[in-house]
């Protein structure tokens, strides 16, 4: 059972700017002083929450997706975040996740904020994934995937370690992303993160972070506040299969299908 080492990355974004992002992400991946195995960066990472899909948006094996795969090459980590997708004339939130070797895998965010009119600019994922790394299962959600449990809830047939979600949570309900986040750690009994944002958007939407882990009773682990940040955390999977062990609740889970 290896331990798992996380980095999580919590920025400011220039609006709408792909080149500008990139290259701020570039410098705080390289001021990483310690070994990682998975670097962690917000939803649309290149260009902030922006309902100017066609704007922003790249084909795949474009720029940022060339990125994602060299900084991953030289940081020997699996690097992961969103950016908006033109993948056949249809535009996806999508999540990225870039292994060393080059190999990746992709999902689409399902739950489109219809506060924000997300639905009415971009397709709907249909399908989760489940990722390996270093003998961990690791699911990864976009933002408002947070608020609908049973998208992320573990089944016998699709169990996993740890949940993480990237986004822009804005400030104003960050209370909800505190608590929701918890509660997704507590349910699974997995580890849980979550990788926000800070600062100010284009349509003057403020972003107060609190990125965050817990562990699966509950327990904070690590938060960054409310600034820019870079934090590495390193997690027990013994820990875990542990207190699994102990309180099996997960043997007691519901099988059940989504349409």
């Amino acid at each position: 059972m290896q331990d798992l080492t996380v980095t999580l990355i919590q920025s400011e974004l220039h609006w709408q700017n792909s080149s500008a992002n990139l290259a701020m992400f570039e410098e705080k991946i390289w001021q990483i002083d310690e070994a990682t195995d998975l670097i962690i960066l917000p939803e649309m990472f290149n260009s902030g929450f922006t309902m100017n899909a066609k704007d922003v948006a790249e084909p795949m094996n474009f720029t940022t997706f060339k990125w994602m795969k060299q900084m991953a090459a030289q940081t020997k980590a699996v690097i992961t975040g969103s950016f908006v997708v033109n993948d056949n004339g249809n535009y996806f939130n999508r999540l990225i996740w870039m292994r060393p070797d080059g190999s990746w895998e992709k999902y689409d965010k399902r739950h489109l904020f219809r506060m924000a009119d997300e639905h009415s600019h971009y397709s709907p994922g249909k399908e989760k994934i489940i990722v390996e790394l270093k003998g961990w299962k690791i699911l990864p959600l976009i933002c408002y995937d947070l608020r609908f449990p049973v998208w992320s809830r573990q089944k016998k047939d699709e169990q996993y370690d740890l949940i993480l979600f990237v986004a822009n949570w804005p400030a104003p309900r960050v209370n909800a992303w505190d608590t929701l986040l918890k509660a997704r750690a507590i349910e699974n009994l997995s580890y849980s993160i979550g990788v926000n944002r800070v600062g100010e958007d284009g349509n003057g939407v403020a972003y107060n972070g609190h990125s965050a882990i817990y562990d699966g009773k509950g327990q904070e682990l690590c938060e960054l506040a409310e600034k820019e940040g870079i934090k590495t955390v390193t997690l027990s999977k013994k820990e875990l299969v542990d207190f699994r062990e102990k309180f099996p609740a997960h043997l007691d889970s519901d099988n059940f299908s989504i349409n």
